[in-house]
């Protein structure tokens, strides 16, 4: 049996040469005006993006106590200790495993002011498939959504589910930020948040220009 190093030294011992790796990246944001004058405002506000964007997302985001929902898997305690050392909190859970109370987690952070992350098609796939949840959470916190993506210029692609983004060292990264918005009441609110949420993160994909790699070609 494989022996499972603890998630703390992982993330110690990855996040210094990841630390050294983003503070070289070049980066530039568009549409950003809009998320800002929520963060003037400090309204409570859920970010959404896809799993292969969470790296320079992760980097760019910060130090502002952000909720971000991970899985209970190996992976995602790393990705958890990993997080909390760029100052973020953590609620366990996935939509087969603990996902009620990562919810949970999540809407009471959005009611008590914060903010929370969420990647809709994480923590296992299938890549780029919307699920539902974050907009509920986002419905019952009175939080408003916020589409972003994340590309680079020059970057590895993993060969995980995801094809994570690795910007390579001094890489142009460009983060687009799509219009803020709030879910409706009832089944149509949630139904129209859905069609909206989907149409941002095709557009903030579109904006970052550089996708390469993205989508497996064989």
């Amino acid at each position: 049996m494989r022996a499972e190093l603890p998630a703390p030294l992982v993330a110690g011992l990855g996040g210094v040469p990841l630390g050294l790796l983003a503070r070289s990246w070049r980066i530039d944001t568009k549409g950003e005006s809009a998320f800002a004058a929520l963060l003037a405002a400090g309204s409570p506000y859920v970010l959404l993006s896809w799993h292969d964007a969470l790296l320079p997302l992760l980097w760019r985001h910060r130090a502002r106590g952000i909720t971000i929902v991970v899985s209970e898997a190996t992976e995602g305690r790393y990705l958890a200790a990993y997080a909390r050392r760029l100052g973020y909190r953590v609620a366990f859970g996935s939509s087969t495993r603990g996902g009620v109370r990562a919810m949970l987690g999540a809407v009471r952070a959005l009611q008590g002011g914060r903010a929370a992350a969420f990647t809709p098609d994480g923590p296992r796939g299938p890549r780029r498939v919307f699920k539902g949840g974050v907009l509920r959470a986002a419905r019952h916190g009175s939080a408003y959504v916020v589409p972003l993506h994340a590309g680079a210029e020059r970057a590895w692609r993993l060969g995980s589910w995801d094809r994570l983004l690795v910007p390579k060292p001094f890489a142009r990264v460009r983060i687009a930020y799509g219009a803020p918005f709030l879910v409706a009441p009832g089944d149509a609110g949630l139904e129209a948040a859905t069609a909206r949420a989907l149409g941002e993160l095709e557009n903030v994909v579109r904006e970052v220009q550089w996708d390469d790699g993205a989508i497996p070609t064989g």
